[in-house]
């Protein structure tokens, strides 16, 4: 019987272990819910959670971060509150949010 080489028994190993290794990485990514972007549009980001019915703004706040904050769309909080001017805001004030 001819010497055999080592590399003829380890090959199907190794090639036994990359599969097993890439379908535990698949399996996990596939059970793991995924998150919602920034990049995403509003719609996209619905939550399960209701939207408050007012927000009170803080010092420093934007409009656009309020927005993100909320969950409710920059558009909808500016037809919502068509009195607030965005480069205005005041600490304290109340924004409606639906």
């Amino acid at each position: 019987m001819a010497d055999r080489n080592p590399l003829r028994y380890l090959a199907p190993i190794l090639l036994v272990g990359l599969v097993l290794g890439v379908s535990l990485i698949v399996h996990h990514n596939v059970s793991t819910p995924t998150r919602t972007t920034a990049a995403q549009s509003p719609t996209q980001q619905v939550s399960s959670r209701r939207v408050p019915r007012w927000y009170t703004v803080r010092p420093g706040d934007i409009l656009s971060a309020i927005a993100q904050r909320t969950g409710v769309a920059l558009t909808a909080l500016e037809s919502l509150n068509p009195s607030v001017f965005p480069n205005s805001l005041q600490a304290g004030q109340r924004l409606r949010l639906r």
